[in-house]
């Protein structure tokens, strides 16, 4: 592709008042319109401070921000330009924005958060969120060190994270969440909770988890739904959670003497090779030839803890490493095997349930798209505020995830940085006409033509005719 005009010849001007550069905003907070996320703010969120009034147009303008990819206070901006408040009304400031978030409490963001539970029902109940959620869903918990930088962050602290298979401390904030899942959709965030830097990963779990499956349920999940999470969450105080809410839990194990000692009473025939990286499947003996072993043995946790003994199933996979005797020559002689336990009531054989536990990795995709998007940065000084950042973070990715699965299944399971740029991010020039209306002219040829009009003609269906 080469330039058409010389230099000289092209000339820019930013003066047309008609001209939108986000016009997938109309759709998607129309989709927000339906499920009255301004309505549910108005019911829930109540700020004392003379900051917090109208609550609802504040909230509702972070997010229509953040779906238009802001990751600061700001860049929100970028929803004050053109055409915009000839499409939306009560879009409000940065800076006013900015207060609001600082005028919070910690008990505005609880009440955030049951907004954002209770907007994900409504959601679901308007797209096909979550398909196949009334026969298996699965509920993935883990934190995350959100970086920061300097002193200024409340809450700011040194806490463990991973950089490149690593674990290193940062200095930051610690961020909770869970999501939800199933094998044919694309995960959901279901709650999120913001600690201190310094903060253990499993610091307030077992009521986000509580949380979390009622949210859960409410989104759809009726049949079977799993709890997954890493060793961070091997806990009693979780694992009743999951039982008291009528859940299955999936947790690794943390590799103490005891599973150790459960772990060597498994018989060597009692291995069962499995599907695993560099695994071959041998067609005439029909099974496969891999590195990579899983038995399992039955287990009784926190037996130690009074009344809060689980016994349940311990699945236990074993992976050849290099043997440290290798180098004199005798790695044949000596099997050496690294094994990873993990314990469960899963309902399913096997092999399909350690498969699914190794799934539990999908919530790293959820806080890679988070932080690609708005949780790019903690944008405030204020420990509530960047809290209440985070739940509208988590509101957007879900009203986005089911705006693309109003778009068609090609978006369905698209990341939030490709549905910013091919849905939300089209430019538009707006005409009225008539008593009232309003048309916007889209670029010719847009690759994602279909899929957009699909969103847009789905929320803007005329209302069914009254029989008489």
């Amino acid at each position: 592709m080469r330039l058409f005009h010389a230099a000289a010849r092209t000339h820019a001007s930013f003066d047309d008042e008609h001209l939108v550069a986000y016009a997938g905003l109309e759709p998607v907070m129309r989709l927000a319109d339906h499920c009255d996320l301004g309505g549910l703010v108005g019911e829930h969120v109540a700020v004392a401070d003379r900051l917090g009034v109208n609550a609802a147009a504040k909230i509702t303008s972070i997010v229509a921000g953040m779906a238009a990819g802001a990751d600061s206070i700001a860049d929100l901006d970028a929803l004050r330009h053109g055409g915009m408040d000839k499409l939306f009304d009560q879009v409000r400031a940065p800076s006013t924005l900015g207060s609001f978030l600082r005028c919070l409490s910690w008990g505005n963001v609880r009440q955030i958060e049951k907004v954002a539970r209770e907007l994900l029902a409504r959601l679901a109940a308007c797209a096909p969120l979550l398909p196949g959620a009334g026969t298996v869903a699965f509920l993935d918990v883990d934190s995350t060190q959100k970086r920061t930088y300097g002193y200024a962050k409340q809450g700011s602290g040194f806490g463990h994270t991973k950089i490149q298979g690593k674990s290193v401390l940062v200095r930051g904030l610690n961020v909770l969440a869970s999501v939800l899942s199933t094998p044919l959709a694309a995960p959901v965030v279901t709650g999120t909770r913001l600690r201190g830097g310094n903060a253990g990963s499993a610091r307030g779990a077992e009521s986000l988890v509580a949380e979390s499956i009622t949210a859960a349920r409410a989104a759809g999940a009726t049949g079977i739904l799993i709890v997954r999470g890493d060793s961070a969450f091997y806990s009693a105080g979780v694992v009743a959670a999951c039982r008291r809410a009528g859940a299955r839990f999936s947790i690794t194990a943390k590799m103490d003497r005891k599973i150790k000692a459960a772990i060597a009473t498994i018989a060597e025939d009692a291995w069962t090779a499995i599907e695993y990286p560099d695994a071959i499947f041998d067609e005439q003996a029909g099974c496969w030839i891999s590195d990579a072993e899983i038995a399992e043995v039955p287990y009784t946790a926190f037996a130690s803890k009074k009344g809060q003994a689980v016994t349940a199933r311990l699945i236990v996979r074993r992976v050849k490493r290099l043997n440290p005797a290798s180098a004199i020559g005798q790695d044949e002689l000596f099997s050496v095997h690294r094994y990873h336990a993990v314990f469960t009531d899963s309902p399913f054989h096997l092999v399909q349930a350690e498969q699914q536990h190794r799934g539990h990795a999908i919530v790293e995709q959820v806080f890679a798209d988070l932080a690609d998007g708005p949780l790019a940065h903690l944008p405030s000084g204020d420990f509530a505020a960047n809290a209440a950042w985070l739940t509208c973070a988590a509101i957007t990715h879900n009203l986005l995830r089911a705006a693309s699965c109003l778009a068609g299944p090609v978006h369905a399971r698209a990341r939030g940085a490709t549905l910013r740029r091919r849905l939300i991010a089209v430019p538009a020039r707006l005409a009225r006409h008539g008593r009232g209306h309003l048309t916007l002219h889209l670029p010719e040829h847009w690759r994602w033509q279909r899929a957009w009009m699909n969103l847009f003609e789905t929320l803007h269906k005329p209302p069914p005719a009254v029989v008489a």
